[in-house]
């Protein structure tokens, strides 16, 4: 590429987007439908089938999410990282810096290192409404530390789609081989 380009130009296609080497690419999950309350209760009944919008039904799937996690790094034998909170008094403190010794000693594509830490992310919270017919069950958005997941993965040649805004996000690395 010859000069810097702005936005229009790209936008009106007079510029090609050339890249060399990729150093990271953050992916988002976006799934639109359960973006509000009503949409949990319906993800929870509907789509997994319980007869109660239950908020303990939230556990059950984390739970079963860290063991698939942990199963895959021990089969693979991928090593976990568990961060603390990053000290934002230092500038240099990011996680793929603890994660850069990895990256650079990855013989081949694939996951390299996973990295658990503790953030704060919006969730959807659970709580009971008083009923005289039963339990039933509400969603609040909230703000809440959880812990989050991050697969640093070494790749030979990374193929990106364009992904909607919002979501989950994960990080991936590549490499310029």
């Amino acid at each position: 590429m010859s000069g810097a380009a702005n936005i229009n130009d790209v936008l009106e296609g007079h510029v090609v987007l050339d890249l060399e080497c990729l150093d990271r690419v953050y992916l988002n999950g976006y799934a639109p439908k359960l973006q509000v309350a009503g949409q949990v209760v319906t993800f929870l009944t509907e789509h997994l089938g319980n007869p109660i919008p239950s908020p303990a039904l939230f556990k059950r799937i984390g739970d079963g999410f860290r063991e698939a996690v942990r199963t895959f790094a021990e089969t693979n034998g991928i090593p976990v990282l568990h961060l603390n909170t990053p000290d934002r008094s230092r500038w240099d403190d990011r996680k793929v810096d603890h994660v850069r010794e990895y990256i650079d000693h990855a013989s081949q594509p694939g996951v390299v290192v996973i990295v658990v830490a503790q953030e704060v992310q919006k969730v959807f919270m659970g709580y009971q409404r008083p009923s005289k017919t039963g339990a039933q069950f509400g969603f609040d958005k909230a703000d809440r530390r959880v812990t989050v997941y991050y697969f640093y993965c070494a790749a030979r040649r990374l193929v990106v789609s364009p992904a909607q805004p919002g979501g989950t996000r994960r990080e991936v690395p590549g490499s310029n081989g």
